[in-house]
């Protein structure tokens, strides 16, 4: 049986041209291989399987190269080519960092570089994952990295440049591979699926490429899972059940029954997802992905900036046409406050649920509709007869029923009509009555009813107490500065009170706490507090020896005498 090879080996890139997504840096440096500026070291950095070693081996092939191309390509056919094809090269070497990461392992490349190389024109060092290399084997290494031999380049390949010592990025070209677009990987994956005689769904490939997070690499690995799993045939629903992928269609459904109103549709929707095992933080986030393309898909302009397939740009745009911007954004904003406090949450489903409940457009709000009151009639009075009130409560509703005087002998007759009475509305679940709002607001800017009732400094002092013993668990600061001193009773209504720190009156909250307790237990609000500072005594401070002598001995003379007792001359 043939053995087989992994895709990412089968069509690793052998050529700048053949490599996928990073036009900028193979440009480089094809360009400083025609010119001859190479420098003596380089430094390709990014995420992982984006390149970075590929670009290398091909880099050190092509200056190696005998004949090399117009375009700057390896020819492969040149001794130097066929032996690198063969891993039988003596002018390139490979070196992991990560399992030879001692100062030693650098001092025997750096003896290697002393001898200049037989075939072609460099000795090409390519160290791969260079950040785990000790801080002793980097100092080893900056010596020779800075001033090499004109035959030795150093190719160093990291994902993560931010551990390596700036002495190190000082001596290099920087190269920052970026993540591939989802629409190159796509497109690489159609041309080794022709290749390998696989038939693929654009949408399938394009999960896959979503699902590879910008690695090549990854991408490649995917495909081979899934041509093991379902053949030579891959459609996007094989895709979606094995990498265990949400299909788009729950969030098209979810966004049709929020507009809809239908909250029993996003709940049975939810629930459905929930049962099939994806996790619940998983889908909202896959529903702000979509409501972003719902926004994109409702301009031309920018529904490029879409990382789906053609066929699905069009279907976002068909469902963008139906959600207004202010929807599309409030949305948004609800699925990213659920997304930042999901961890934080007890119940995760629940939230989950509210958020998705907020997003249907003013479900539980109704309009409020005024309820019309007849006009009431006034006649002209003859004799003047009792006036007759009348309330009727029914459903929340209050409505007031005014009969003015009338004749007592005489038949009623309609007469102008009077000013009418006010609309009265009706209140609903879920809104707000604007006369309970009035009625409210009233209420607040009413004056408090004076209360002017006598009170005696025994009551006083025992009615400060009592605040300080049930505020002393809430405000223990507060307590322990207002109730250091007892008040003072003067003129029957001025409350004096000391205090020895200014925060304390300017805590307004308490202070107006310990008013309206005050004015509760001694059923007085007319008195007025008037606060005075107490200055605390300054301390002298003892800076000298002398002075700190001088304390010592007025608080124990006995100092002294030990002194003199000793015959002691201490310079002091």
């Amino acid at each position: 049986m043939e053995n087989f090879i992994v895709s990412a080996r089968k069509y690793r890139p052998s050529t700048f041209d053949s490599v996928v997504g990073q036009q900028a840096i193979t440009s480089t440096l094809q360009n400083a291989i025609r010119t001859n500026t190479l420098a003596q070291a380089f430094l390709f950095c990014g995420p992982r399987g984006v390149g970075k070693t590929t670009c290398a081996r091909i880099m050190a092939k092509t200056i190696n190269c005998l004949n090399p191309t117009e375009d700057m390509e390896a020819c492969n056919e040149c001794e130097s080519c066929v032996s690198f094809n063969n891993n039988a090269s003596f002018n390139i070497f490979e070196l992991d960092a990560a399992s030879n990461s001692g100062v030693d392992d650098i001092r025997a490349l750096i003896d290697q570089v002393r001898i200049p190389p037989q075939i072609g024109k460099y000795k090409v060092y390519i160290i791969d994952e260079v950040h785990m290399l000790s801080s002793s084997a980097f100092n080893a290494f900056l010596k020779t990295l800075e001033e090499p031999p004109a035959y030795a380049k150093f190719i160093l390949a990291t994902t993560e440049k931010h551990k390596i010592l700036p002495t190190i990025l000082s001596r290099c070209q920087i190269f920052d591979f970026k993540r591939i677009t989802v629409e190159d990987i796509t497109k690489h994956l159609q041309n080794i699926a022709a290749k390998e005689g696989v038939t693929a769904e654009e949408e399938a490939l394009n999960i896959i490429a979503q699902k590879a997070d910008g690695a090549l690499r990854d991408a490649l690995s995917i495909f081979d899972q899934m041509v093991s799993f379902s053949g030579n045939n891959i459609t996007y629903k094989d895709v979606i059940n094995n990498l265990n992928v949400l299909d788009y269609e729950y969030y098209f459904g979810m966004v049709e029954n929020i507009l809809a109103n239908d909250i029993n549709s996003v709940l049975l929707l939810l629930n459905e997802v929930v049962n099939k095992g994806f996790d619940p933080q998983n889908f909202i986030q896959g529903m702000a992905n979509h409501l972003r393309n719902l926004l994109l898909g409702k301009d031309q302009r920018v529904i490029d900036l879409m990382e789906v397939s053609n066929q699905l740009k069009a279907r976002y745009a068909k469902q963008a046409e139906r959600c207004s911007t202010e929807f599309l954004l409030k949305a948004l904003d609800i699925a990213n406050e659920c997304d930042i406090n999901f961890r934080s949450a007890n119940n995760k489903r629940l939230h989950l649920e509210i958020a998705l409940l907020k997003m249907v457009p003013q479900q539980f709000v109704q309009p409020v509709q005024p309820v019309q009151q007849p006009i009431q009639q006034v006649q002209q009075p003859v004799q003047a007869a009792p006036v007759k009130q009348q309330e009727t409560h029914s459903n929340n509703v209050t409505s007031q029923t005014v009969e003015t005087p009338r004749a007592v002998s005489e038949p009623e007759k309609p007469a102008a009509p009077t000013t009418p009475t006010p609309v009265q509305r009706v209140k609903r679940a879920g809104t707000i009555s604007i006369l309970d709002e009035e009625t409210k607001k009233k209420a607040e800017e009413a004056p408090m009813e004076a209360k002017n009732n006598p009170f005696t400094q025994e009551m006083l002092v025992e009615a400060w107490k009592k605040f300080g013993e049930t505020r002393k668990n809430k405000s223990p600061n507060f307590v322990a500065g207002i109730c250091k001193y007892e008040p003072t009773l003067k003129d029957g209504l001025e409350v004096h009170y000391q205090i020895d720190n200014i925060l304390v009156i300017k805590d307004i909250d308490n202070m107006s706490a310990l008013h309206d307790f005050l004015a509760k237990e001694l059923d007085n609000n007319q008195f007025k507090m008037v606060h005075h500072i107490v200055e605390k005594p300054k301390e002298e401070v003892a800076y000298t020896d002398r002075s700190r002598f001088e304390k010592m001995a007025e608080i124990n003379p006995n100092v002294l005498t030990l002194k003199k007792g000793l015959g002691l001359n201490i310079d002091i």
